[in-house]
């Protein structure tokens, strides 16, 4: 926390006025505000700059493999094989203008997304209330806000009245949090704990308030998480890895080829002309000059894949890898779960009721469902989904779904008095006009409610009250996670009352307890039991109480339900608990923990780095603000499209459009079939190019002369590497590829017998382009080229078809699993 805060938090608020200079009666004056906005600055955030175009153009060069196809353009116009030059050039202006265009696509599907929003907030300057831009807000300043606003900047609350907050986007907490303007009685480190201050960005839920503004922009707290984002650099994804060892690997053979040819040219005398002429044939067919534009069409039409399963990807490399991802690190609230509250079970006499079960049968349950609806102050918008505090939208529901109407219960019975919920009391109280007499229901925290109770409604009839076995029933509800709230009522006063205050809060007769959950997104379940059949394991971090932490974690399998209470210590870990271990101890527990709650941003950093320090490849979703240090962090960073945060969406590589964490588990499928298919392509394309150079390789070692031109070589690789290339990310993911574990993030791309099968098939087909050149040159040099030519196009097309499956054979799979794939080939061959 920042020193001011806790100063503040510490202070009434006649102390904290004086502290930051300010008057609750004027405000601040027009001047005093412009001097300090001036020296504060405006209350924004500071935007990261955006890459410039040509930037982005010029960055698609830096690969290696290109840069090597540049040398080798070079070298061609320097012997004045011009048409070389040429063909290897517009191959490289044709990838890099690719990766511009899905970049800039990207971009501007972001900017689409984005919610540009310049709210207004109500402040007290020169004695007058005003409504102005929140950019010019200063310290000092005095401003009220109320249900529905989003609080515009840090602030110390003077004046609230049943405030409520809904911080899930700073903090990931679920619930709501009751705000004060009570002075603390200690130091808090975790905002969740500063029930005196308001942070920026957050909403009001239900209440007002007047509060004493003390830090905007890049002071607040969402500036300080906006700070974490500019410190934490992007990491190299693996297939960047993977394709740079590639092309580092590929540059060095070729140098070394060329220059032993060049050498032994030499030693035996032939002419310097033709020497060049063979190491440049040899630089030619090394080089896969279409793989950086096939890698990022593939990259592309993966990308296009996913965008249609909700999934939007802003840079290609991230496709790839999700298909390494071996953990995934999640929000809890609205991403696997639905970020709204919803009743899941009701407590009735004694007896827990799941929700789809109660009926209305008889007083109890009659009364029960009207008191649900009567102590509400959600309101119903024609056209619009109700407003107000999550609890009691949830409340609202139940209520109508039991076939009660607020609106007509509220003219049955008009409230004409209530004692309003206060995070000291917590409960509320409301009255309400029945024909000649008078109502009170009741609701609050059970430990609150139940000691005011006399007796219960048991069915139609009044019963004795047994305190004890409604606090065992609303313990047992509250250990499944549960928020648990108690309903009662009470008639049968000896006047008419018209207004009631804490002195009639006695003598209740009980209704129920509820027990209210975020409910787990419809699909979460299933994705994360697909996650771990593809040995992903998935992590929550959230900002949540342990306990509702540990309930979603068991209703969605990522705990044992019966794990003993040493596992569960285990698997579950608090920010304080993580906060007092040093990193060597992180590093030794952080594989085996399902569950962090209570978390800060810098801990979800923490989480991320300890993993990756382990050797895993992690994936981070989340929607809010405090998740996008961490997802700008992870090796990608999956944002909420449609609830998300700007901020969190502009940090991520990856944006879910529908906001369910079943996407990316879709997303994990795709990522794997296009590594897959990447892994064809380069076995197709070294082991063609291989054959290429054991042609150009061997024919002098038999004494024949160049079988094959640098032209000839280029046109073969440009016809049968391009469109066969491409039709390869038509061919449908692997019947097995999410049964089987992630690919190490160290794993070369030349593993699983890769660079063998290049080498011999390639030494085959060699030798069958060689003895068609010996049988043409019969004839003449030129009719041996053409035969050679001929004979090395068919043979690779022939292997395109055999090679895509690692695992099945061409029998198995048939000729109509991939009809792009073939219909490149007839045209090709054609």
């Amino acid at each position: 926390m920042h020193d001011k805060s806790t100063k503040l938090s510490l202070m009434d608020p006649d102390e904290a006025l004086h502290f930051m200079k300010a008057s609750v009666d004027q405000g601040l004056s027009a001047e005093t505000a412009s001097s300090r906005l001036d020296l504060e600055g405006a209350n924004t955030l500071d935007e990261a700059p955006k890459e410039h175009i040509y930037l982005v153009f010029l960055r698609q060069f830096t690969d290696l493999t290109v840069l090597v196809l540049l040398v080798s353009a070079v070298i061609s116009s320097f012997i004045g094989e011009s048409s070389d030059t040429w063909a290897i050039v517009l191959i490289v202006i044709l990838n890099a203008v690719l990766g511009l265009f899905h970049e800039v696509r990207a971009e501007k599907a972001m900017a689409a997304l984005g919610r540009l929003t310049h709210t207004k907030a109500s402040v007290l300057r020169d004695s007058q209330w005003q409504n102005l831009p929140s950019e010019e807000l200063v310290p000092g300043d005095i401003v009220s806000i109320e249900a529905g606003d989003k609080v515009p900047a840090d602030v110390r609350i003077l004046e609230a009245y049943s405030l409520e907050i809904d911080e899930s986007t700073l903090t990931g907490e679920s619930q709501p949090v009751t705000k004060t303007s009570n002075v603390m009685t200690q130091a808090y480190t975790l905002l969740a704990d500063q029930k005196n201050l308001l942070f920026k960005g957050t909403s009001v839920n239900r209440g007002r308030a007047t509060g004493l503004v003390y830090a905007t922009g890049m002071k607040t707290e969402l500036g300080k998480i906006a700070r974490l984002l500019s410190q934490n650099k992007r990491r190299i994804t693996p297939l960047q890895i993977r394709l740079s060892v590639f092309g580092k690997r590929l540059a060095f053979i070729v140098l070394a080829l060329c220059t032993l040819l060049f050498l032994m040219g030499l030693y035996r005398g032939e002419p310097t002309l033709q020497i060049l002429m063979i190491a440049l044939s040899i630089a030619v067919a090394a080089i896969p000059e279409a793989l950086p534009a096939v890698v990022t069409i593939l990259l592309s039409l993966g990308a296009r894949t996913m965008s249609k399963q909700n999934a939007l990807v802003k840079k290609l490399p991230a496709v790839e890898t999700l298909g390494s991802v071996t953990f995934i690190c999640t929000d809890k609230t609205g991403t696997l779960t639905e970020n709204r509250m919803k009743i899941n079970s009701l407590g009735v006499s004694d007896v827990i009721i799941p929700v789809e079960k109660f009926a209305l049968k008889d007083e109890q349950s009659r009364w029960f469902a009207k008191s649900l609806l009567l102590n509400n102050d959600a309101r119903i918008v024609p056209g619009q989904s109700p407003m107000g505090d999550p609890t009691e939208i949830a409340m609202l529901d139940i209520g109508t779904t039991l076939g009660f109407s607020k609106e007509t219960l509220d003219k049955e019975f008009p409230r004409i008095s209530e004692v309003p919920f206060t995070s000291e009391r917590m409960m509320m109280s409301t009255l309400h006009k029945v024909n000649d007499s008078e109502i009170i229901i009741l609701k609050g925290a059970p430990e609150k409610v139940i000691p005011l109770c006399v007796n219960e409604l048991r069915g139609d009839h009044s019963a004795i009250f047994e305190h004890k076995n409604t606090l065992r029933t609303a313990g047992q509800m509250a250990a499944e996670g549960l928020r648990v709230m108690a309903f009662a009522m009470k008639t049968g006063f000896d006047h008419h009352k018209e207004k009631i205050d804490h002195n009639d809060e006695v003598n209740f007769t009980f209704i129920g307890l509820i027990g209210l959950i975020d409910p787990p997104r419809l699909g979460a379940l299933k994705a994360i039991q697909d996650c771990k059949k593809a040995s992903v394991k998935v992590v929550m971090i959230t900002g949540d109480h342990p306990t509702t932490a540990k309930a979603i974690a068991k209703k969605l399998g990522m705990l044992d339900a019966n794990l003993s209470a040493d596992q569960d210590a285990e698997s579950v870990m608090t920010g304080a608990q993580l906060a007092k271990i040093d990193e060597q101890d992180l590093l030794k527990r952080v594989k085996a923990i399902r569950v962090y709650a209570r978390t800060s941003p810098e801990q979800k950093i923490r989480i991320v780095k300890a993993l990756q320090a382990s050797g895993e490849v992690v994936a981070m979703t989340g929607d809010g603000v405090n998740d996008a240090p961490a997802l700008k962090c992870a090796d990608i960073g999956v944002a909420m499209g449609k609830g998300g945060t700007d901020v969190a969406r502009e940090a991520a590589h990856m944006i879910l459009l529908d906001d369910n964490f079943a996407t990316v588990v879709v997303a994990i499928k795709e990522g794997r079939r296009i590594f897959d298919n990447i892994r064809k392509f380069v076995r197709y394309v070294l082991t063609g190019n291989s054959g290429e150079i054991w042609a150009l390789v061997l024919a002098p070692l038999f004494g024949m002369p160049l079988p094959l031109l640098p032209i000839q070589i280029l046109f073969v690789n440009l016809l049968t590497d391009g469109l066969p290339g491409i039709a390869l990310a038509s061919e449908p993911a692997d019947r097995h590829i999410l049964s089987r574990p992630p690919r190490p993030p160290q794993e070369s791309i030349f593993a699983h017998g890769l660079w063998q099968h290049a080498l011999w098939i390639g030494l085959l087909l060699a030798f069958a382009t060689l003895t068609a050149f010996h049988l043409g040159a019969r004839t003449s040099h030129q009719h041996g080229q053409t035969m050679a030519f001929t004979v090395l196009t068919l043979g690779q097309l022939f292997h395109v078809v055999v090679i895509r499956s690692e695992t099945d054979s061409i029998f198995s799979l048939g000729i109509s699993g991939n009809k792009q794939l073939m219909a490149v080939v007839g045209l090709t061959a054609l």
